[in-house]
């Protein structure tokens, strides 16, 4: 009952901004990650109009992936992947977004890592656009509050397609893309620049700029989505979900109705739209509510309808509470926080852990939509020692990942189709949110650190032999 399917995609996850770097190199241009400086959980990221000389941009050099793909691929085969998440950086392809013709050196270098993970037997599965665009679109257009955006992004698409169409099988085209509803969404996933504030996270917020810009990205992934059925019927199609699960803080009712809104607008609103290929009722009240007017287009209807994905994916870290009018202890997580649930334990970094949240989420999803799940982030952040003999003890992100397992096989006995489970950082990378090196989450320590020192070093911690006998059992040795 409880046995995951015997083509389970077993992987890791990566963002291109994250770990790549190099960052100018073979022609690649500036993304919007390019101009975001370091910060910490304490004091935010700033985004800079222009390179200041003498700041630190931990994207610049990340973990240098370009130049330890071979290195670190290889690792990912010993560890047994069946499949390895990470991105396309738009600007190694398009270093402004509005080139005619593509950057050969960019495609070229795709090239190298896809048939080295092909040389292993690991299917890559591709996020299009993961937290970064060209910065010259922000420029131009306010990044994705500019309806432009969508030919420059289904040109893009249409070249990694046509590319890539016998090496790459799994594609989603916005990571996270419910961040859109979220202040923390503005420059992070749209690509909006605010004026008023060069701070990261409390950029000042334009509602109705977001909602605009969120409305571009699902008729961009409907176009392309279109483009993959009708010319490449290999490809499979997927969204992803930042999915924040929320409990009501107590039986009240006005809690249960406020956690019930919360759901819809944060978590179920994008997937609506892009599985269901329609607006769901509940956002024309919100809209009203909120005075939002989202400008559409003849025809971006029928769009939407003729671009659902084939599946759906999704990163899940925490749970959250919500109450009415809450008085209760805030907590932190992955975008947004919430109010401390009692019965959970938190990481190093407050966020809650709740595994069996996990096995809830992927039913409620399951039964909303009927389509195969991925679970394609998930994981533990947390300070991570070198012992005196060089290893590195992280029972912690053992223990965390295992009951994580344990509630997907649940949900699998419950129904539920699930498809794989790349668990995020599966090498330790630069953090979206924050920029730190500190917060590690891999199963492979890389030797860098906040200050931007370190030598790039890999090596191998204790869950890395742990996860290569997760993988080989299918699930079954935890």
């Amino acid at each position: 009952m409880k046995t995951l399917r015997s083509d389970f995609l077993w992987g890791g996850a990566t963002a291109a901004n994250q770990f790549e770097g190099a960052w100018d190199v073979d022609g690649k241009g500036p993304s919007t990650s390019d101009m975001c400086t370091n910060g910490s959980h304490k004091t935010p990221k700033r985004i800079t109009r222009q390179i200041e000389e003498g700041t630190l941009y931990p994207s610049h050099e990340a973990i240098d992936f370009y130049h330890h793909y071979k290195e670190d691929i290889a690792l990912f085969a010993e560890m047994g992947f069946k499949t390895f998440r990470l991105s396309i950086a738009w600007t190694r392809i398009f270093p402004t977004g509005m080139e005619e013709k593509p950057n050969e050196a960019g495609l070229a270098f795709y090239d190298r890592v896809f048939d080295e993970c092909l040389k292993y037997g690991i299917e890559p599965l591709v996020t299009i656009s993961h937290y970064e665009m060209p910065f010259a679109l922000t420029e131009a257009y306010n990044g994705w509050a500019g309806r432009e955006c969508i030919d420059h992004f289904v040109r893009y698409c249409e070249v990694l397609f046509e590319r890539f169409k016998d090496k790459v099988k799994y594609w989603l085209t916005f990571n996270e893309i419910n961040a859109g509803t979220m202040k923390m969404g503005n420059f992070l996933s749209l690509g909006i620049l605010n004026e008023g504030t060069d701070d990261f996270i409390n950029q000042v917020d334009n509602e109705q700029l977001r909602f605009q810009g969120l409305h571009h990205q699902f008729i961009a992934s409907a176009k392309v989505v279109k483009i993959a059925h009708e010319k490449y019927p290999q490809f499979q199609m997927g969204n992803m979900i930042c999915f924040i699960t929320m409990y009501p803080y107590s039986c009240n009712p006005d809690d249960i109705l406020e956690a019930q809104k919360d759901m819809q607008m944060m978590n179920w609103f994008c997937s609506d739209i892009q599985v269901r290929g329609e607006y769901p009722y509940y956002a024309k009240r919100y809209f009203e509510e909120n005075n939002i007017t989202v400008k559409m287009e003849k025809g971006d209807f029928e769009i939407l309808k003729d671009g659902c994905v084939d599946f759906y994916t999704f990163s899940y870290y925490m749970s959250s509470c919500v109450a009415k009018n809450p008085i209760q202890e805030q907590v932190s997580g992955n975008l947004m926080g919430g109010l401390k649930n009692p019965h959970l334990k938190e990481s190093d970094w407050g966020w809650q852990i709740d595994p069996k949240g996990l096995r809830y989420t992927l039913n409620e999803i399951y039964a909303r939509y009927g389509i195969p799940l991925m679970v394609v982030e998930n994981g533990l952040g947390a300070y991570d020692i070198i012992e005196e003999d060089g290893s590195i003890n992280d029972d912690y992100r053992i223990d965390y990942l295992k009951e994580h397992i344990e509630q997907m096989k649940e949900a699998v006995a419950d129904g539920v189709d699930l498809m794989g489970y790349t668990p995020w950082g599966c090498i330790d990378l630069v953090s979206a949110s924050t920029g730190e090196m500190a917060k590690r989450y891999g199963f492979i320590y890389v030797e860098k650190y906040d200050d931007g020192t370190g030598t790039l070093a890999r090596r191998k911690k204790k869950s890395f032999n742990w996860y290569q006998k997760v993988i080989a059992s299918n699930g079954e040795n935890l």
